[in-house]
């Protein structure tokens, strides 16, 4: 292992241990979600954005609240509901009599963590306000250009499309975001561990264990952490297996609409970079890039009618791309 190397296992070791405190007081308000947890920090230091989604009750708003709880960081909440409008989000500008001119309102947007509560109870207008901002970290208010705060990061929630009153999210919304998270039931162990937990009068508090400064520190550094050509190379394959899987000897025909864009290939290497990072390691192996990439990938391949008419997912041929190409 060459020097250079070797320095940067040494700082992700200390970084690590960071971040497995964060997670350590999230899970005093969080049981059974481990998995999901480690997600939203792999995006909170890749400078990412994600997608949550599960039937209501899951604590889906909780998670989050508690992951901006155990950070020194500002945090809002949006309720997207169907009378919702863009300005009430972004901004407006309004008219102050006293002066003669108009004056900016900043919107709740312009804090560090965003949490865009079931996002798909409004429409497509409304959720397009956050296009601007998850994108080039800036909103335009009537011409004016403000940039938002750093750390920036949109976690949205949503509930299943089938469910009643919900709007699809637009191919260009869901792109935006780094991971798609699904929620499942806990297991009935955990399940009692809740009960306990939050039926006791019991108050449970969360410390707050990262500085937006010590943020911003791991989201630079984890830009450096070693990905070899051949790692890229592999990354390039699997994104490229989902626009033309007969390349591949693929047995998924007539399942793709459409496969991931070039973004999949650069959250597939920033995800496996941070991955590497919560591992304490400062370079990326194949398994970190295998343990991210159906949450990179899920919302990116776009499935066709007749893979939906079969009950085919996403999961289960992004699965079979894995299983298929070679692992360098």
């Amino acid at each position: 292992m060459n020097k250079e190397i070797a320095e940067l296992n040494v700082q992700a070791e200390k970084y690590s241990k960071e971040l497995r405190r964060v997670h350590s007081e999230i899970s005093k308000v969080i049981v059974g979600q481990d998995a999901i947890v480690e997600k939203l920090l792999l995006a909170l230091i890749s400078n990412g954005h994600v997608l949550i989604e599960g039937v209501p009750g899951l604590a889906k708003t909780l998670m989050v609240k508690t992951l901006s709880e155990s950070l020194t960081c500002d945090f809002a909440r949006l309720q997207f509901t169907p009378d919702l409008l863009p300005a009430d989000i972004t901004g407006t500008k309004i008219y102050d009599h006293k002066n003669s001119s108009f004056k900016t309102v900043q919107g709740p947007i312009f804090t560090n963590f965003v949490l865009a509560d079931e996002i798909n109870r409004a429409p497509p207008k409304v959720q397009s306000a956050l296009l601007e901002a998850m994108q080039e970290r800036q909103v335009s208010i009537q011409g004016e250009t403000l940039p938002l705060p750093k750390p920036f990061m949109v976690l949205a929630t949503q509930n299943p499309i089938e469910s009643e009153g919900t709007y699809k999210l637009p191919e260009a919304q869901v792109d935006r975001f780094m991971f798609k998270l699904l929620i499942d039931y806990p297991s009935k162990s955990d399940e009692v561990e809740i009960i306990d937990r939050f039926t006791e009068g019991i108050t449970i508090s969360v410390s707050k264990t990262l500085s937006t400064k010590q943020i911003i520190e791991m989201q630079q550094f984890n830009q450096k952490i070693y990905a070899d050509i051949k790692i890229k190379e592999y990354v390039a394959e699997l994104v490229d297996a989902t626009r033309h899987p007969e390349k591949y000897k693929l047995d998924i025909n007539g399942h793709i609409e459409y496969g991931a864009s070039p973004r999949a290939s650069l959250w597939l290497i920033l995800a496996a970079k941070a991955h590497a990072m919560i591992n304490g390691r400062g370079y990326v192996k194949p398994e970190d890039v295998k343990a991210v990439a159906c949450d990179v990938l899920r919302h990116r391949v776009i499935l066709t009618y007749e893979a939906e008419a079969e009950q085919k997912t996403s999961d289960e041929i992004i699965t079979k791309i894995l299983d298929k190409i070679k692992v360098p």
